[in-house]
């Protein structure tokens, strides 16, 4: 199962006297990874390589090192380490050795992955949206069941006679979340997709 970063994290090597410096953090869009990227690199560095994975959306980038020996990479030891919502930013000052196309596959794709590797992570739970509606009393009772499974409230809309909701819920807990409500309510709340 996938899993995103808590929160930023940095990773740090010389290779052949070249200094890298490896950024991961966690992100939701597309526009937040850019930001990301824009906030964290160092325009006097040599090059600012840098790779980001949401879902099926993903990028990378070389910034001047030979084609797909930087971004690729990057990329691969998001997917190797089965992260998504993330954007990882590798930084290089040049050192004055050459590493050819390898060893620059090898010092972008390893620091990435080691970075990744000590980062830490939380799982990506798959959800699905449901709506049901409730009484007033029932509320709390029925917020407690949907923590108890990893649920999420999405919206609640108060109305004359109740309450109605909008669920995030995993499909795993579905058939036992369905069974809990039904019981608390004596079978009035359903949830439908």
């Amino acid at each position: 199962m996938p899993s995103t970063l808590l929160d930023l994290c940095e990773f740090r090597e010389e290779i052949r006297k070249s200094r890298f410096i490896t950024l991961a953090g966690p992100i939701n869009s597309p526009a937040e990874a850019q930001s990301f990227i824009e906030r964290h690199s160092d325009l006097a560095a040599t090059h600012n390589c840098w790779a980001w994975k949401i879902g099926g959306q993903y990028r990378s980038n070389d910034d001047g090192e030979p084609g797909g020996t930087a971004g690729r990479p990057i990329l691969a030891a998001i997917e190797a380490q089965d992260c998504d919502q993330v954007v990882v930013l590798v930084i290089r000052w040049y050192g004055g050795i050459q590493l050819g196309t390898g060893g620059l596959a090898r010092a972008y794709g390893g620091g990435a992955n080691k970075c990744l590797q000590q980062a830490p992570k939380r799982l990506l739970v798959q959800r699905s949206e449901y709506t049901c509606s409730c009484s007033f009393s029932e509320l709390a009772l029925v917020k407690l069941r949907l923590a108890d499974v990893d649920g999420l409230v999405l919206d609640e809309q108060f109305t004359a006679n109740g309450v109605d909701l909008r669920l995030a819920i995993g499909p795993s807990h579905l058939p036992a979340l369905q069974q809990q409500l039904a019981d608390l309510s004596r079978g009035r709340i359903v949830l439908s997709a």
